[in-house]
């Protein structure tokens, strides 16, 4: 008897693996958790190991399953780079395009920018799905993501999309209550807000000035991993924030915050487009990041 996996059992266990439960990928797939789990025992049944074990709450992924993960991931990419291979021969990008971005980002400047994308290309099923923390690179979840900062990685191509300055500020209330730092060593006397998000999760900020760096240890009250709520406690008068210059723009235009410390430079957060090379002749990739590129180049932030 054959165990050869149908790219549909493929599909399914991708999804099972990515769902993290047999009930979200039941219900994505549209069928009950009684016949996902039937699917996944006669899958486990004819390859005679077991993939992955059943908990309470999430599944777990056996090292044969792993395995199963690594391969059939890569198989359904091949498929999907022939099958669009074939579709690019249309001149109308069409398919599913996965997106990922940042919560407060993706929030604010991609997902308002969807309904225009959509309209130019109707045969383009779009998924935007917004998270904490960007995915691994690695992970073959997504067909493209928006980053900030060029990754370290020659697996992927990386297209800067805009300049994207880290800028200090605060509420005048706060400066015109504490006094506005005039260098770095000066935050130590000051409350700063932190906002820790993965590799920045240092609770230190880096500064370049004309002719030496500094690093400040911070004396912070308030720490947080989500970028806009470290703004509003910055509006609130809380302390001080460090922000891309996207994210705070509109407040420092209205004077709800002041730039402090604009004689130093901090390490950029450029925003970029991140796919894998496989995606990089897709046509519905190239769109999207098209579109993106001319909307970042026509809409830079002025304050």
């Amino acid at each position: 008897m054959s165990i050869v996996a149908a790219p549909s059992e493929m599909s399914f266990f991708s999804l099972l693996a990515r769902s993290g439960s047999l009930t979200a990928a039941a219900r994505e797939e549209g069928i009950s958790t009684a016949a996902a789990s039937k699917r996944l025992t006669q899958m486990e049944s004819r390859l005679g190991v077991r993939l992955a074990s059943r908990g309470t709450r999430r599944l777990q992924l056996t090292a044969e399953g792993q395995t199963y993960l690594q391969h059939a991931r890569r198989i359904l990419a091949e498929i999907e780079a022939m099958e669009q291979l074939v579709a690019d021969m249309q001149s109308e990008p069409q398919g599913l395009l996965r997106v990922n971005a940042t919560l407060g980002f993706g929030r604010s400047h991609i997902a308002p920018l969807v309904p225009a994308f959509a309209r130019q290309h109707p045969q383009i099923q779009l998924q935007l799905q917004l998270s904490v923390q960007p995915p691994p690179l690695a992970d073959d979840a997504f067909d493209l993501c928006i980053r900030f900062g060029e990754p370290p990685d020659a697996r992927v191509i990386a297209r800067r999309l805009a300049p994207n300055r880290r800028l200090l500020c605060a509420a005048p209330g706060y400066l015109a209550r504490r006094g506005t730092p005039s260098r770095p060593a000066d935050l130590q006397q000051h409350d700063c807000i932190d906002i820790r998000q993965g590799d920045d999760a240092l609770g230190a900020w880096r500064f370049m000035g004309q002719h030496k760096q500094e690093s400040v240890k911070l004396r912070n009250r308030l720490s947080t991993n989500d970028g806009e709520i470290a703004v509003n406690w910055a509006l609130a008068g809380m302390g001080i924030v460090m922000r891309a210059e996207w994210d705070i723009a509109r407040y420092l235009r209205s004077g709800r915050l002041v730039q402090v410390l604009q004689d130093w430079q901090t390490p950029p957060a450029d925003i970029y487009a991140v796919y894998p090379q496989r995606h990089a002749a897709t046509t519905r990739v190239q769109a999207f990041v098209g579109f993106l590129a001319r909307h970042f180049s026509e809409s830079a932030p002025k304050f």
